[in-house]
This record gives structure tokens, sequence and C-alpha cells, in this order.
């Protein structure tokens, strides 16, 4: 009987522990998100504003990041080190990890400092408000919910695929009708995968609470910022074709 009571004791121990460490990892995940968003938020800020002369023309900047060749490096870079990310992730060490994401935030703003140039401000901090209250409604169901949404996982990385090619066939296309279509489905997958990604963050820890170590726990939380990260970013952005203002 004492054994028993010793057993449920130290069992109770272990999952406070674990409960704690939860918490604690969560708040690394989202802290790391939250600075990578105010990187990139500078960053287009500022880029948006070197840009655009005091008349309002573009200026030599300006020029070179929107209207030459270079624009589709800028457009695309941020797509290449994700994959560069995840490819590296097991090979650098946590601080390198966590030094990676933030230049790909600084990256992400310059590639979304056009925005200000083409939404009125308000629109933009507008429909970033709203995005914030739907992803932290989103990632609290997706963290608190009982339900198994393991199996969304395939479906939504094939529609982020998708979305992907039919983005850049309507770069050429230009139609309206296909970009609408495109926001849409984008909202729609992206609110999804706010609430997978929280909860497979969540679960990961779980599975691994017994043998993880610090450098382990490090870099889980760096990569689970990343994946929350571009939720809300691509939430935001397609929020934004929907909300936004035009100048």
């Amino acid at each position: 009987m004492a054994e028993q009571q010793t057993i449920r004791s130290g069992a109770g121990v272990r999952s406070a522990e674990i409960d704690q460490g939860l918490r604690t990892h969560m708040n690394k995940v989202y802290g790391t998100m939250s600075v990578g968003m105010v990187i990139t938020a500078f960053a287009a800020w500022a880029i948006s504003g070197l840009a655009v002369t005091p008349s309002g023309e573009l200026s030599q900047l300006g020029v070179a990041i929107y209207t030459t060749p270079l624009k589709w490096l800028i457009m695309f870079a941020p797509l290449i080190m994700v994959f560069a990310f995840g490819a590296l992730i097991n090979r650098i060490s946590a601080a390198g990890a966590q030094l990676f994401f933030y230049t790909f935030a600084a990256l992400m703003g310059l590639s979304l400092s056009s925005i200000f140039l083409v939404f009125t401000g308000f629109s933009i901090v507008q429909t970033f408000l709203i995005t914030a209250v739907a992803f932290a409604g989103l990632s609290l169901w997706g963290y608190t919910t009982k339900k198994d949404i393991s199996g969304w996982g395939s479906f939504l990385i094939m529609g982020v695929i998708g979305l992907i090619v039919a983005s850049i066939v309507n770069i050429f296309l230009g139609s309206p009708a296909i970009m609408f279509a495109i926001s849409a489905l984008g909202v729609l997958i992206f609110a999804g995968l706010t609430a997978y990604d929280t909860q497979k963050i969540k679960t990961d820890y779980i599975q691994h609470a017994q043998s993880m170590d610090q450098e382990w726990l490090s870099k889980s939380a760096i990569m689970g910022a990343l994946n929350l990260y571009l939720d809300f970013i691509n939430l935001f952005m397609f929020l934004l074709s929907f909300m936004g203002n035009r100048e």
C-alpha cells in the first residue's frame, strides 16, 4: 500500500514537472515569435520609409527593391531560408538557430515593406489587430482541445503547396478572381495550421519530456516559434488582401 502511494506521489510530481516545463516551453515559443514579429514590423516600416522620397516618389533604394529583378530575390529569399532552416536545425547550435530566425524575420520585413506603400496605415494596423485576436483564439483552441487534429497536417501542407504554386502562376496571369480564391483559401488553411502547429508543439514536448535535453528544448522552441510566426504572417497577409484599403 505504501509502495502504491509512493508511486502515485512520484507520478504526480513528475506530471507537475511536465506541466511546468510545458508552460515554460510555450512561453519561450511565443516570446521568440513575438521578438521576430517586432523585428519584421520594424524592418518593413524602416525600409518603406527609405524607399520613398519626401515628395512621394520612389527613392533609388525603392526603385532597386520594387522595380528591378532584385524584387524576385527579395520575394523568394524568405521561402528559401525556411527550407534551409529545416535542413540545418539539427546541425547548428540553439544560439545559431535563434540568430538564423531573427535574420529571417528581418529579411521577411524587407519582403513585406511594400504593404506600407500599397495599403493605408490604418488598414494595416486594423488588420494586424484582427489577425492577432484570431491567432490568439485559434492557438488557444489548439492548445486546450482534447481532439486530436494531427491528421490535419498532410492536408494543410498540401494546401500550402497549392497556394504557393497558384500564387506563382498568378504573378504572370494577374487574375483578380484567382487572387480572391487564393486569399480565401489562404485564410482557411493558415487558420487551421495555427491550431495544428500549436497542438503539435505541445504534443512534441510531452512525448519527449522524459529524454529531452536543454539544447533540444531550445531548438524545439525556436522551430515552434518559426512555424507559428509563419502562420501569423500568412494569415495577416491574406486578411489584408480582403480588408486592406489601398493608397
